[in-house]
């Protein structure tokens, strides 16, 4: 089967009878208060879509529709392309020499059916003949208009576009700006001098990021307009990260079906009035935002609006009775400019031409007379009610004109002049061919156009799209009057420009009038809740901080805590046991006396190291066990200041390994007394194995030292922070706590051998008590650390390493006091029984007492 292509007008020749569909279209247009058709001959035809009528009284039962709502500035944008194509042929010089453009204009009423009406009528050849039927390889007949201008919505432009790709008439729209008609696969003649709704879309989601608002709510409409631009709104704001309140699509037929438009806008309403949204975005047609502004005002809906470029200028809708009431109205629309001279030519009353839409215009809206003239409500026209009979003065008639889609209009006949001219080879005098091409050969042309009209440059992109921005408009309204302002702009390349004082008027509320919060004081963050878009302020925290104006809580870094006021983090403070410390200094004043006195003992056992106390205390075992205690009070120093990794390894482990050497020394001293006076003779043959003092010290010396190295290989102890709130604790981690734990058994171990051993040793004759002041000291040390054990585990902070210290200083001063500090007595101030005689007579009185034979010499 192929494709049958036809015009209303001789399609029921090819048929034989008229074709159902096209009765249908006839009868549609026939109708009393039918479409306007307003047609001048030419060389070169241009055909022109306008909705003169805003919309038809269309049901959804079929019949005979009737146009409706009269619009005086869409009245006025058809006089723009009558003006635009009159100014060409009478330019001085000629655009097109030797050749004049005609025009063949319709008035759509808004809808779709009317306008492939009027596009079929477009489409006829100079014969009156369209398409007919035939085989697969018949050609579609030459259109006798080479190019249309139209249509002003989206929706009808795409039923248009389909049916003049057929004939690549090129279409160029002045109002039309749904994304979906820049597809050239669908719409490949399609072209505009306006910018795309992929623009608008963009420029509002700019405005409402500039002006810091974080909810917005979005109205659409089903149909190309407001359907794909309003979700391409909500695909911005999501990827923003700006709350949608609610989105709303309403139906195409919204502003026509009376029954379903109350209850889609009680609805509405409903959810207008409980609407938490900083930013109302209606992105549908004018007629729609009519009815919803006169809701609007019925409920006291007093909100900031944002319109698309469909109805932020219409004069319609600011004319509304109350409009004021409404609150403020931002808007966009295509870039502004004043159609030179076109006022001076409404002013003149058209210079006294006349054709069928300037005829109804007049029926509409007749001349005023002279007691008319003065008039105060002249300038402000009532309901357009067929027959209403208002005056009103062409001075009062350019108020109606707007300067963007009548411009857009303008830079469109200059667009298709400046085509043909390119197309025709024409200069001032002649055109270098005639006006005999196709439509596609014209399109062709055009879309490679790219020239200036006044002070706007204009080309087309692969798109079909011009590279023009918006301009910001604002309502100024009061009782009285609304004053349509200018007051930013922006570019498809992302710019907007907008003036700081409202700028910075809007970004400085705190909380908008449905008491949602928008900044907030330092140290809060804005919270949003799990259903709605209304954000709170919550605090921060307490590890957090917020700069205030609503910024997340951000938490602070570990080594960082937030001020007072949560507003910023400060370096939290380095907290370990300091040189100026009081628990330090004291340390540090025991550490010193302690290695004096060892020094001072160590002297002193030196000078008497030949007397018998010496001998009795171990002999050259006593100046090892003197270094070993001379080296423990050394390394508690490193329990004092900042931890590092040589004070960490120095510290315990050390302090365990030369422990280690002072107890063995001593142990094998025991071992000597014990084997000397042991009268047992059984028990004194094992113990008598023993009594080697260098391999006893050398045998439990290398096993801790093996030990302590393992720990100091496998898992040593190291510094390292532990984090509070405002500070930072430096200490040593012990690494492996089982070595610790066995190294300080190990010398538990020890110490408590030599207590028991020198328990013993206290019932065998020991002139110098040593056995009983070494039984003390072990028994101080066991307490000591026994003693440690839970303060140190249940401790936390800075003086941990002084505990440390301490217990090691109270363990070399357990030995140093206890058991050698009775010896120095006895070599300064008994130095009677530091003798060899009085050790022998001690003896024999101890074997006397106990019943022993003693041999005398």
């Amino acid at each position: 089967m192929y494709p049958i292509y036809m015009c209303p007008a001789t399609a029921h020749k090819a048929w034989g009878t008229r074709h159902p569909i096209l009765k249908y279209l006839e009868e549609e247009m026939a109708e009393q208060d039918g479409p306007l058709h307003m047609y001048v001959p030419g060389d070169i035809i241009i055909g022109g879509l306008f909705p003169v009528h805003l919309q038809t009284n269309r049901t959804t039962m079929p019949g005979n529709a009737h146009c409706m709502r009269y619009d005086v500035q869409m009245f006025l944008r058809s006089q723009v392309m009558t003006f635009a194509i009159q100014e060409i042929n009478q330019r001085t010089p000629k655009v097109l020499p030797n050749l004049t453009i005609g025009y063949d204009i319709y008035d759509t009423c808004g809808d779709v059916t009317f306008a492939i009406r009027a596009t079929f009528g477009l489409l006829k050849d100079k014969f009156n003949s369209c398409f007919q039927p035939g085989d697969s390889n018949s050609t579609v007949p030459e259109p006798h208009a080479k190019v249309v201008i139209g249509e002003r919505y989206s929706e009808v432009s795409v039923a248009v576009a389909r049916i003049l790709t057929l004939s690549s008439v090129a279409q160029i729209s002045y109002g039309s700006t749904s994304e979906l008609l820049s597809k050239k696969r669908k719409f490949p003649t399609f072209l505009r001098t306006l910018s795309s709704d992929t623009y608008q879309t963009k420029a509002i989601a700019k405005l409402v990021e500039k002006f810091n608002w974080k909810i917005v709510s979005v109205v659409g409409s089903d149909d190309e307009y407001g359907k794909y631009g309003s979700e391409q709104l909500i695909d911005i704001f999501t990827e923003m990260d700006i709350c949608i309140d609610f989105k709303k699509i309403l139906p195409g037929d919204f502003s026509v079906d009376e029954s379903k438009a109350h209850d889609k806008l009680e609805e509405l309403m409903g959810l207008l009035r409980n609407s938490t949204a900083e930013a109302i975005i209606l992105f549908t047609k004018g007629a729609n935002v009519d009815v919803i502004m006169k809701a609007a005002i019925q409920n006291n809906l007093s909100r900031i609006w944002i319109g698309s470029d469909s109805w932020s200028t219409s004069t319609r809708i600011a004319e509304i009775k109350g409009i004021y009431k409404v609150g403020q109205v931002f808007g966009f629309i295509s870039k502004r400019n004043e159609v030179p001279g076109f006022k001076d030519y409404v002013t003149s009353m058209f210079q006294g031409t006349t054709n069928p839409f300037l005829e109804q215009y007049l029926s509409y809206y007749p001349r005023c007379n002279s007691s008319e003239k003065n008039s105060k409500n002249n300038c402000s026209l009532t309901k357009s009610q067929h027959g209403s009979k208002q005056c009103l003065d062409p001075r009062c008639l350019v108020n109606y004109i707007d300067q963007d889609e009548s411009y857009n209009i303008y830079v469109a006949v200059k667009v298709i002049a400046e085509g043909l001219r390119q197309l025709l080879k024409c200069d001032s005098e002649k055109c270098g061919r005639n006006a005999t091409f196709t439509a596609l050969e014209l399109f062709q042309e055009i879309k490679k156009v790219n020239f200036t009209v006044d002070t706007t440059h204009i080309f087309f992109d692969d798109n079909g799209d011009p590279s023009i921005g918006y301009d910001i408009v604002n309502w100024d309204m009061t009782e009285s009057k609304v004053d349509i302002k200018t007051i930013g702009e922006y570019w498809p390349s992302g710019k907007i420009k907008l003036p700081d004082d409202l700028i910075s008027k809007m970004c400085n509320v705190t909380e908008t009038t449905m008491n949602c919060s928008k900044s907030c004081a330092l140290g809060h963050e804005l919270r949003k809740p799990e259903n709605g878009c209304c954000k709170k302020c919550v605090p921060c925290h307490e590890t957090s901080f917020s700069p205030g104006k609503g910024v997340k809580c951000e938490p602070c870094r570990n080594w960082e805590y937030p001020s007072p006021e949560k507003d910023k983090c400060l370096n939290k403070t380095l907290d370990f046991l300091k040189w100026w410390d009081p628990f330090a200094i004291v340390l540090s004043f025991f550490e010193i006396v302690g290695i004096v006195i060892t020094i001072l003992v160590t002297v002193l056992f030196a000078v008497h190291r030949n007397t018998p106390i010496v001998k009795a205390v171990g002999g050259y075992l006593s100046f090892l066990e003197l270094f070993s205690l001379l080296a423990c009070f050394c390394i508690t120093f490193t329990f004092t200041a900042k931890p590092s990794t040589a004070s960490c390894v120095a510290g315990l482990p050390l302090f365990g390994i030369l422990f280690t050497l002072c107890i063995s020394c001593i142990l094998a001293n025991l071992l000597q007394i014990l084997v000397c006076f042991r009268f047992d003779q059984r028990k004194s043959a094992w113990l008598k194995r023993l009594n080697r003092p260098v391999a006893v010290v050398a045998v439990i010396f290398c096993a801790q030292l093996i030990l302590c190295v393992l720990w100091l290989y496998y898992r040593p102890p190291i510094p390292k922070e532990v984090y509070h709130a405002k500070t930072i604790l430096l200490q040593c981690e012990k690494g492996s706590k089982e070595f610790f734990g066995v190294m300080l058994g190990y010398n538990a171990l020890l110490a408590f051998a030599c207590f028991l051993f020198a328990f013993h040793g206290k019932l065998l004759p020991d002139l110098y008590k040593n056995a009983s002041f070494i039984t003390i000291s072990m028994l101080l040390y066991l307490v000591i650390w026994i003693v440690f054990i839970p303060i140190y585990i249940s401790m936390v902070g800075k003086y941990t390493r002084a505990i440390e210290a301490a217990a090691v200083l109270v363990s070399n001063y357990s030995i140093l006091c206890c058991h050698l500090a009775p010896k120095c007595y006895i070599m300064l101030f008994r130095k009677e029984i530091n003798s060899e005689q009085a050790i022998t007579e001690y003896i024999r009185k101890h074997c006397e007492q106990k019943g022993i034979a003693v041999v005398k010499s």
